[in-house]
């Protein structure tokens, strides 16, 4: 196992390398290179949630809902998680990718059904390509089954980790309220489709490319779960494909990146689209992104809400456990942008 993690792991090729080109197992064919003279600068609806639970409520709640019909991804501010917390958080992540190899590769797994695993690129299982990533994966709710898993280097590692998940659930859950609300169902109604519900996140670490066109981070997708809070560095990466061009969407700080995933598009019959992202690298900077996946629980039964469904507008898509959607999305891997369309209520598959 060590062999096989040093050889895959990107980081530390890169550090004992000392690289000048990209590998090519990591070079995307010529048609599906990022095109990165090609990118828009553009921004995403900025929502100030300090009114979420006030007289202006129902404002609030109106701006998430025309957020996920019309863009899929928003920024908010005033959201509860304090600044330290968020300051913890991104440091921990930076010293734990700074650790040494031996050290790091104490977690390392290329098993995706593992809960705790440092991997790299995607799924080496299924992919053609490599992407230019590696990633440190953690189930995080409920905490008290996963904590002892985590890594104990850095000593501060599960003190701050867990403070952070405890904070985002609780964005996530108030998020999804609203986001419930804005479809005219009651306030809980999708909290309730989720079973136990589930919270996992990913520490990734992007490394300085020395060839950055040639490459992604990650390549354009959907997400697979319910909503995604992702936390970010000041190192520009991230970048949404709207009507047909990629659009790059800074970081401003102390505000979280929400989207949509496609478990949102399925609860609201296609009345708010999980929109497909990706991660592009530079060759000077590092870059970490923390993102959030807030999911069901694997038991639990998703489909339209019913409310949702009528004579004009059909279910698109039939019920489903969530772990049958988790693992076809992992077999499947990234290559084809997402999976909704073998869910359909037309497919039988």
């Amino acid at each position: 196992m060590a062999a096989t993690s040093k050889r895959l792991l990107l980081s530390d090729l890169i550090s004992s390398d000392k690289i000048d080109q990209v590998p090519s197992h990591y070079i995307r064919p010529l048609s599906q290179r990022p095109n990165l003279q090609d990118v828009l600068h553009d921004s995403i609806p900025l929502i100030d949630l300090q009114d979420l639970y006030g007289p202006n409520r129902s404002h609030v709640v109106h701006q998430i809902g025309r957020a996920c019909r019309d863009n899929g991804f928003f920024q908010v501010k005033n959201h509860g998680v304090p600044e330290s917390t968020i300051a913890n958080m991104m440091e921990i992540a930076r010293e734990f990718f700074r650790l040494p190899e031996e050290e790091r590769l104490k977690t390392y797994s290329d098993d995706p059904t593992k809960t705790t695993r440092l991997s790299t690129s995607f799924n080496i299982h299924t992919e053609k390509v490599a992407n230019w990533r590696d990633f440190l994966r953690l189930h995080c709710y409920p905490l008290e089954d996963y904590m002892h898993e985590w890594p104990t280097n850095p000593a501060s590692f599960g003190d701050h980790v867990a403070e952070y998940c405890r904070s985002a659930r609780g964005l996530a859950l108030r998020l999804i309220e609203a986001i419930s609300e804005s479809l005219g169902l009651d306030r809980d109604y999708i909290s309730r489709q989720l079973g136990n519900h589930g919270q996992h996140m990913a520490l990734n670490y992007y490394p300085p490319c020395p060839q950055p066109d040639l490459t992604y981070g990650l390549p354009g997708h959907t997400d697979l779960n319910l909503i995604t809070i992702l936390l970010q560095d000041e190192v520009p990466g991230l970048q949404v494909l709207r009507n047909g061009h990629w659009v790059a969407v800074d970081s401003v700080p102390n505000t979280f990146i929400i989207n949509i995933g496609d478990q949102i598009q399925v609860l609201s019959n296609n009345k708010y689209k999980s929109v497909i992202h990706r991660a592009v690298v530079n060759c000077q900077k590092e870059r970490i992104s923390i993102p959030t996946f807030y999911c069901p629980s694997r038991d639990a039964v998703i489909g339209p809400a019913p409310e949702l469904v009528c004579d004009d507008q059909h279910a698109v898509y039939r019920h489903f456990t969530y772990g049958e959607y988790y693992d076809k999305f992992w077999n499947r891997g990234l290559a084809t942008e997402n999976c909704l369309d073998i869910f359909t209520a037309s497919s039988s598959t």
